[in-house]
């Protein structure tokens, strides 16, 4: 068999395939899909990220249902334009703060790369956790081990083979769809998802065709496209020439150790590398990590587990393929403080300060005061002068707020709210509100005259708001004698 041919390594096959003119992992030189079947190697790093990953699928699915200040811990309500995190909920207007903790989450993947390497797919990308520890577990006990899934999948199609893979691919579809309401429930919430649920279609049937469509996005990626989507679709192992340098922690083969490989009892010439194509079996992206740092590796460390335990039956010490830098293969020392960490560390310093500094001083009340829709100003029977205005007012904090408004800058100054005098706010709650400010005809002589006005809430706190008003003696007034004098605020 040819070194490097790309196809399935039998248990009992020696060869390491991959020709020269391959491109890609799961491709075969032909151009058809390469389907891969890694033996899983059950190791000390194996157990270590079974426990991460479970733990990362329980919290996942739990934040949901976990509630903080009446919210969901993470609710990421977009047609509300509301998102919740951890008991706080930002708005539109907090820009700043969304800004900086997107800065903030990008400056930490580059320094966590620049330091851990890709540890993140290994460890943590929900396609990894969920593709190794949930659907290939699945296939493995429904259609058996990898060298018979293989053979039976070349062959014709058998009773055997049909129910094997209708039982798997129905498994599937249940954990699709569990996995498809948890994932949605993350931008609507449990609530309204269960009132949904047990609800007519008809009368949600938006919803239905939502969680058809993500139920089967999920089920196509688990159990078609696979590691696909991290060797062709994920952009982040483009990434890796930027992001890591000659210190950056990786998955690596000792090549000074190990080479030159073979299978001779005469070890004397050759390195302690049998070629015996554990760390291709078990490789779930298909590549030889003998042939250096590559795009396709996700740091999954099951290359490490499968060499390992070889060099345990061989009584030999384990580390032939470990987790190094390239700095430590040539025999320097690893520096983890260096320059690039020290940049990326003080930005994410000052990124976090910032952060921290608005999400400190953020007023407990949002309030925007405007001009209402119509007419910009009102001439009353009396003479006097009315501008309406529109008063938005959200409730940032977890209790209930009240408030009334009210108006200062010019003498005789006049509020006549439309509705009621006291506005009542629920913890994270926005209303709208509108009031009518009057004031005598004798005080907007000039084009404008500016008038404060004053929202008092029952905590103590005030908000006041420069306005400017508008009367016939304003340039901004079109049509003087278009001026309504029926209407009258009461």
């Amino acid at each position: 068999m040819a070194r490097n041919e790309r196809s399935f390594i039998d248990a009992d096959d020696v060869g390491i395939l991959d020709s020269p003119e391959a491109v890609l992992s799961t491709m075969n030189k032909e151009g058809d899909r390469r389907w891969l079947y890694p033996t899983p190697s059950k190791g000390f790093y194996y157990w270590w990220r079974l426990a991460v990953g479970w733990g990362l699928i329980a919290l996942f699915v739990s934040l949901p249902w976990i509630t903080i200040n009446g919210k969901p811990a993470v609710l990421l309500d977009l047609m509300s334009r509301e998102f919740t995190l951890f008991g706080t909920t930002f708005y539109p207007t907090d820009t700043l703060l969304l800004l900086g903790f997107a800065l903030g989450t990008l400056v930490s993947i580059i320094l966590i790369s620049a330091i851990f390497g890709r540890i993140w797919c290994g460890w943590g990308c929900p396609q990894t956790v969920y593709l190794e520890f949930v659907y290939r577990p699945i296939e493995r006990w429904l259609e058996g081990a990898e060298h018979v899934r293989a053979r039976r999948d070349e062959g014709p199609l058998t009773f055997d083979k049909a129910w094997r893979k209708t039982a798997k691919w129905s498994v599937y579809a249940v954990i699709s769809v569990a996995l498809a309401h948890t994932f949605v429930s993350y931008f609507v919430g449990w609530e309204r998802l269960l009132t949904w649920m047990q609800g007519d279609p008809r009368d949600h049937w938006g919803y239905f065709v939502m969680m058809a469509g993500t139920t089967a996005l999920i089920l196509f990626d688990f159990g078609f496209f696979r590691e696909q989507m991290c060797t062709i679709t994920c952009p982040y192992a483009r990434f890796q020439s930027v992001l890591l340098d000659p210190h950056s922690l990786i998955v690596s083969y000792d090549e000074e150790r190990g080479e030159p490989r073979g299978r001779g009892k005469e070890r004397s010439e050759l390195g302690d590398c049998i070629d015996c194509g554990a760390c291709v079996r078990t490789c779930p992206t298909g590549i030889d990590i003998r042939d250096g740092l590559q795009m396709e590796c996700v740091a999954c460390t099951q290359c490490i587990d499968a060499c390992d335990d070889i060099m345990d039956k061989m009584g030999w010490e384990p580390g032939l393929i470990k987790y190094t830098s390239e700095k430590a293969l040539d025999g320097e020392k690893t520096n983890i403080v260096r320059p690039r960490t020290l940049l990326y560390s003080g930005v994410l310093l000052a990124l976090t300060v910032f952060f921290v500094g608005l999400l400190w001083t953020r007023p407990t009340y949002d309030v925007n005061v405007a001009r209402a829709v119509g007419e910009p100003f009102m001439v009353l029977p009396d003479d006097r002068v009315a501008n309406r205005i529109r008063v938005r007012v959200r409730n940032q904090s977890a209790t209930e707020a009240r408030f009334t408004i009210g108006a200062e800058g010019i003498p005789d100054v006049q509020v006549n709210p439309v509705g009621p005098g006291e506005t009542v706010l629920q913890p994270q709650e926005m209303r709208r509100t509108e009031a009518w400010i009057v004031v005598p005809p004798d005080v907007l002589e000039r084009d404008r005259r500016e008038v404060t006005v004053v929202l008092s809430f029952d905590d103590g706190t005030e908000k006041r708001i420069p306005f400017p008003m508008l009367s016939p003696h304003s340039s901004e007034a079109e049509d003087p004698e278009a001026i309504n004098h029926e209407a009258s605020p009461s």
